[in-house]
């Protein structure tokens, strides 16, 4: 995946998107690399091996940490450890900006071992550039909404990108995210349920709906394929897409998409 990474490391007015796995991304746009909530270990598969809560990974560690040195933001929406792991975050310590809900700022610098002034935090609405990038966030409802739970809106070189990390709907959050013109959301689909024992998510219809009815031109699933207690399969997601009229494109773990699409020659 790295060899991609470099060799559409260009100048252009595109950008590109590669899916790590659960909720992390990889965003490359003129020559800036933004991390979305990594997790790159099995540092939870590890926790929870002797419990009744096993998490069995379903798919393997697409790049190791160590070698994401070049990226310039990092980002975390909330501090569960697949989006706040410090098996991942540590190799990189020090190179990028970290990006944080102002709200965790002390939990985050407790569980990197860092000096909380390192952070960049960012409340429910305010805005901070990083990188060239304007970021704002937008607060999510893993469960219920609160501003431990932060998506952020991603605005550069004419794109608009939304990460909602872990989120659910509440009211208003349609209304306030048609406001910015998404042109790509990367959204939750592995749904929920009182038998997993672990905050929920939006399912895949909701997902669709939630694009659809934000003015979203292109979405994106992600945090499912993961761990085998805790997914959902993409087949709702792209039916009711389809039966609606979204957007949308599926990716694997380690895929490149590319907006727009460019042919290397």
């Amino acid at each position: 995946m790295i060899r991609d990474v470099e060799r559409w490391n260009v100048h252009d007015d595109g950008f590109r998107l590669w899916w790590l796995g659960q909720s992390g991304f990889l965003l490359q746009w003129n020559g800036v690399h933004i991390l979305l909530d990594p997790y790159l270990s099995d540092s939870l598969t590890k926790k929870y091996a002797n419990t009744d809560k096993p998490h069995i990974r379903m798919e393997p560690i697409v790049v190791e940490p160590a070698r994401l040195g070049f990226v310039d933001v990092v980002t975390s929406s909330h501090n569960h450890t697949d989006h706040l792991d410090a098996e991942t975050l540590g190799p990189l310590w020090g190179r990028p900006r970290m990006l944080i809900p102002e709200l965790n700022r002390a939990f985050v610098a407790d569980r990197l071992r860092v000096e909380p002034g390192v952070l960049t935090g960012l409340g429910d609405g305010e805005k901070v550039e990083l990188a060239g990038v304007r970021f704002t966030g937008v607060m999510s409802a893993h469960e219920e909404p609160s501003p431990a739970y932060m998506g952020y809106v991603l605005e550069f070189g004419g794109w608009t990108v939304y990460h909602s990390g872990d989120t659910i709907l509440y009211d208003g959050l349609t209304d306030r995210l048609r406001r910015f013109r998404i042109d790509m959301a990367l959204l939750p689909i592995n749904g929920r349920g009182p038998e997993r024992r672990v905050a929920g998510n939006l399912w895949g219809r909701e997902a669709a709906q939630l694009a659809k009815d934000a003015g979203v031109k292109t979405v994106i699933p992600c945090h499912y394929n993961m761990f085998t207690f805790n997914t959902a399969p993409p087949d709702e997601f792209v039916a009711t897409c389809e039966a609606i009229g979204q957007g949308y494109h599926v990716m694997r773990t380690g895929e490149r998409y590319c907006a727009p699409y460019r042919t290397l020659k």
